[in-house]
């Protein structure tokens, strides 16, 4: 369920769309101070997501710098970081290592129970330092495999599982604009698992995976029918936005939650939309 949280480049200005890609570079060389090389193979743009919406929320002092990395070796890149860098690193590493042990347990699949192994030194450094949101995870993940296993028919269910991993995730500070930032990510969690479970229904379907959709359906059924229920969960996930004060950056993310989010459903329906076309047209 990774790389649902991302810009949509077309709607962000130059200066903007150079922000954003500093941001994710500031990530990746953090990962690489604090966990070594290893750690950047968890890098994901949907962390970038919560290093924005926390440095606006918060403003903490920034430190921003240009540097070669081998995926640019020959001009260096504008990066910045700041303390909630750090966090994002951690909840990256933590993250992705639930989700290459979930999928090795799911798929029998040897390469994840290997890249698994690689991290899970930097994963135990991570438990020592943020305990309550690993916990968190691995109970929410673990919950999650339950309904699965039950092939439980309420796709809300299964997307409040995610929604309460992800309002941990995001859970950086205690204090009056906690409530709004865990509305916030609870409902993104939840739009991003419904999004893949959308996008992945006829995959699913194909291979006997569980999916909510098919659970509760009994059928594979076209992605333009799944459309009001994510519009329904992406509205509470904006109103629990709006009632944060972010004035740095709040065009990306703006532009992240209103349509980069949108982006690899809309690719999919297309997709499915312009196959039916060719079909009745053969």
């Amino acid at each position: 369920m990774f790389g649902y949280v991302v810009a949509a480049k077309d709607g962000l200005s130059e200066a903007e769309f150079r922000r954003y890609r500093a941001c994710y570079c500031g990530l990746c060389h953090r990962l690489k101070e604090k966990y070594g090389p290893v750690s950047r193979m968890t890098l994901n743009y949907d962390m970038t997501f919560l290093i924005l919406l926390l440095s606006s929320l918060y403003e903490p002092e920034e430190q921003a710098g240009e540097r070669r990395c081998a995926a640019h070796p020959g001009k260096p890149q504008p990066f910045w970081q700041n303390e909630i860098t750090d966090y994002a690193a951690d909840m990256n590493v933590a993250l992705t290592y639930y989700k290459l042990l979930d999928d090795w347990r799911d798929e029998g699949d040897r390469f994840k129970q290997g890249t698994a192994a690689l991290l899970k030194k930097a994963y135990e450094q991570v438990r020592e330092t943020r305990p309550a949101q690993c916990a968190a995870i691995e109970e929410e993940l673990d919950a999650l495999s339950a309904l699965e296993k039950a092939n439980d028919p309420v796709p809300d269910r299964a997307a409040a599982c995610f929604g309460r991993l992800m309002a941990a995730v995001f859970r950086f500070r205690d204090d009056r604009w906690t409530p709004a930032v865990q509305e916030t990510a609870f409902a993104l969690g939840e739009l991003i698992y419904l999004e893949d479970a959308c996008v992945d229904m006829e995959k699913d379907a194909k291979r006997g995976r569980y999916n909510p959709l098919l659970a509760l359906w009994g059928e594979c059924r076209p992605l333009a029918e799944c459309e009001p229920l994510l519009l329904m969960t992406a509205a509470r996930c904006a109103e629990a936005f709006d009632r944060l004060p972010l004035v740095q950056d709040a065009a990306i993310l703006k532009n992240i939650l209103y349509s980069g989010v949108w982006t690899r459903y809309h690719q999919a329906r297309v997709r499915q939309e312009q196959g039916k076309t060719a079909a009745g047209e053969a």
